[in-house]
């Protein structure tokens, strides 16, 4: 099985969807809105003259962001269709956010140099067989010094059925989930079926894998809801913020960790 080959059509299949999407809200980040959010802005901070490499960017639009905000940013994805279009929003703009298209592990074939920062965010891991050749590529690519900003949705999410009436799914598993999917999650009702391949890893999983690398944990959080209306039955409480319909702030929806590499 080419999980990898899998991911990339079904990637593909969505980026048009996604780029005229209300969820992505193309047409105000064209026009100078940020698309990043408060979480991953307060843990990242000031990134004036920082170097910073962003892992799995999909079209662009946070890497853009991270080079509006002064930073030299670099994103990778696995589809050819969104960094296609990232390039080409990046002309538009005239930032100077760099785009490499390839499968994450092979990153080491495309780009040799290190960043101040490795970021990365929502619904990335789990495309991902293997968190140690993953921690070991964010390693590689930091500075002495430098730090790891990971801004994720909590396992516990992923353990749900997709109207989240039941748990389905283990917490942890090295096993694939290999199902088709109707519609996006920027737009459910879309006319599009696609198959993907994905894993759920634990916390514990992640964070074993990146000590096992060098890096140390320098602060770890979980949010108690989420920035984005990406899921079934989900409803908005505060402005731009979600709970999914029948578990309220009873879960956690969001967790981040920062980490940095040995200085030596």
């Amino acid at each position: 099985m080419d999980y990898a080959e899998i991911n990339k059509n079904s990637w593909n299949k969505k980026v048009d969807i996604h780029v005229n999407s209300d969820f992505y809200d193309n047409d105000n980040f064209l026009k100078g809105k940020s698309s990043l959010n408060k979480f991953e802005l307060d843990l990242l901070g000031d990134l004036k003259g920082k170097s910073i490499l962003h892992l799995q960017c999909h079209f662009g639009q946070d890497t853009i962001s991270l080079a509006r905000m002064g930073a030299t940013a670099t994103g990778i994805d696995l589809s050819d269709k969104a960094i296609d279009t990232a390039r080409k929003f990046n002309e538009q703009l005239g930032t100077n956010a760099e785009f490499i298209c390839c499968n994450i592990y092979d990153l080491p074939n495309y780009l040799d140099k290190t960043f101040d920062y490795v970021f990365t965010s929502y619904g990335t891991i789990g495309w991902l067989p293997d968190m140690n050749k993953w921690a070991e590529i964010v390693a590689r690519y930091l500075k002495p010094g430098g730090q790891f900003v990971l801004v994720e949705f909590h396992p516990v999410v992923w353990m749900f059925d997709d109207n989240f009436e039941k748990i389905t799914y283990k917490y942890s598993s090295p096993d694939p989930i290999i199902e088709t999917y109707e519609g996006t999650y920027a737009q459910p009702d879309s006319d599009i079926k696609s198959e993907y391949v994905m894993w759920n890893h634990g916390i514990a999983e992640v964070v074993k894998n990146l000590l096992k690398h060098n890096l140390s944990i320098e602060s770890m959080e979980e949010y108690d809801y989420s920035p984005y209306a990406c899921f079934n039955n989900i409803v908005e409480f505060e402005n731009g913020k979600y709970h999914i319909k029948n578990f309220g702030d009873k879960v956690p929806y969001v967790y981040s960790i920062v980490a940095k590499k040995s200085d030596i």
